[in-house]
């Protein structure tokens, strides 16, 4: 009963988000708001297709695309090929670990920013977001 509440509420925050919910999305959301967490697009295919019915990457790739561009993920691109999906849609900073490959929150007001250099002519600041990249001593 309790995984059919779960069902139910990730039905609604699609719904609300205005996504229809496919069973394919329901899965991939099933998987990402069960917690908090950081991961890749290969984490999350890994683990879906662990089960009976397997969803494609095209899918998982353009799932997470659409939760991003309605606000229920953040991207936060490490580099050109390294992507990550915050459930944590609030605004924060990280530190990624090279050695590890992994994503984790900066706590709320460890970073303050006391200038920013002159934005270029014609555009408006829409959000600062620092990575520190660390590794094992």
């Amino acid at each position: 009963m309790a995984e059919k509440t779960g069902e139910q509420h990730v039905k609604y925050l699609l719904n609300a988000h205005g996504i229809t919910p496919t069973q394919q999305r329901i899965k991939i959301a099933n998987f990402l708001f069960k917690k908090q967490q950081h991961v890749s697009a290969d984490q999350i295919l890994s683990t879906i297709n662990q089960g009976q019915q397997p969803v494609s990457k095209a899918t998982v790739y353009n799932t997470l695309g659409l939760f991003a561009n309605k606000g229920l993920l953040r991207e936060v691109i490490i580099d050109p090929n390294k992507v990550f999906y915050d459930t944590n849609t609030k605004h924060h900073h990280h530190f990624y670990n090279t050695d590890t490959n992994t994503l984790t929150d900066v706590n709320d007001g460890e970073i303050t920013i006391q200038t920013l250099p002159a934005l270029p002519k014609g555009t408006d600041l829409h959000s600062v977001e620092v990575i520190i990249k660390v590794n094992n001593q």
